[in-house]
């Protein structure tokens, strides 16, 4: 049997709803496999149904709890539900710290749940590289839903948006999660704000704080025809499942909203567009190669620090020449 042919079949067991065919395809994505190009290529007709959502907030906010208690509603709602827990990568092997099932074992037995840790390996956004990528396979998998849950690394949390349909902001109570949501331009990428643990002292102060900060942000969003979306702040004890309902009601509301207005197309147009351009800088460098030790790098190096060339005119005479 050909790659091709044994990239299709797996595809097409995936869609059937095959876990492990699903598990396959993420690792051949992972791993940067040099069938990536048969997968993403069997993949790409079945594409574009699953609604993309991101869950964002720092550490200890109760992402995890939260991921599960959403994927428990969803389920409740007949949803097929796909979960990418990016987590820290492992100094030793690479691989994510936190095992796939160990922090939704509830979720461990049921065949319309999928979860997937998948390590960071040092990117800086708190997704993993391969993130996109990974949303593909479980979207032409037929998943309904797709969570995607970030590490939790603090300011550059942002990327997240990128990734996603609709951006979960969850902060805590006693945290000073406003501040840093702030600070971290959070408030500029959250569609739906959760304030979580609100058994916890402090829960309306911040729900105030943050309404306000937000109030002198960046205001409601627009759609195409003057439409605007306001992002709700709402309260959760992920823990005992309160308020989970609430979280995937607004989820809801803005996905019509993001139809209504073509919001959503345009955000996903967004992502291609930064895919693509992704992909063609990783073609670029694997064609040029490492330059270091180069000769003609060497020397233009020289004659910039001897003044003959400025570092700009030194580029242009460095890609010149590696195009020749």
């Amino acid at each position: 049997m050909s790659a091709t042919a044994d990239v299709a079949g797996l595809v097409a067991k995936a869609r059937e709803g095959q876990p492990r065919a699903v598990a396959r395809l993420i690792s051949f994505v992972e791993d940067a496999s040099p069938l990536m190009r048969d997968v993403t290529a069997a993949l790409a007709p079945h594409t574009g149904h699953a609604m993309v959502i991101g869950l964002t907030g720092a550490p200890g906010v109760g992402k995890s709890t939260t991921t599960s208690a959403l994927v428990a509603e969803y389920r409740g709602r007949g949803k097929r539900v796909g979960v990418l827990a990016v987590d820290p990568s492992s100094p030793f092997s690479g691989g994510a710290l936190l095992g796939d099932r160990i922090r939704m074992q509830d979720h461990a037995t049921d065949s319309g749940v999928f979860i997937r840790s998948m390590a960071s390996r040092g990117h800086l956004g708190g997704l993993s590289w391969a993130t996109p990528q990974a949303i593909r396979v479980l979207d032409a998998a037929g998943f309904d839903v797709v969570l995607v849950e970030t590490v939790g690394v603090g300011q550059s949390e942002v990327e997240v948006a990128g990734a996603a349909d609709t951006t979960v902001v969850l902060l805590a109570p006693g945290m000073g999660d406003g501040v840093q949501a702030a600070k971290a331009g959070i408030l500029e990428i959250g569609d739906v704000f959760v304030v979580n643990k609100a058994d916890r002292d402090g829960v309306e102060s911040t729900m105030r704080e943050l309404r306000h900060m937000l109030s002198l942000g960046s205001g409601p969003r627009s759609g195409s025809d003057g439409d605007s979306w306001v992002a709700p702040v709402l309260r959760s004890i992920a823990s005992r499942g309160e308020g989970i309902a609430e979280i995937v009601d607004a989820i809801d509301e803005h996905r019509v909203w993001l139809e209504r207005t073509g919001q959503l197309l345009n955000r996903r147009q967004v992502r291609a567009a930064s895919e693509v351009e992704a992909i063609a800088f990783g073609l670029l460098r694997a064609r040029i190669g490492d330059l270091s030790g180069d000769a003609r790098l060497e020397s233009l190096a020289a004659r910039v620090v001897a003044g003959a060339i400025d570092p700009y005119a030194a580029a242009d005479s460095l890609v010149a020449g590696l195009s020749n």
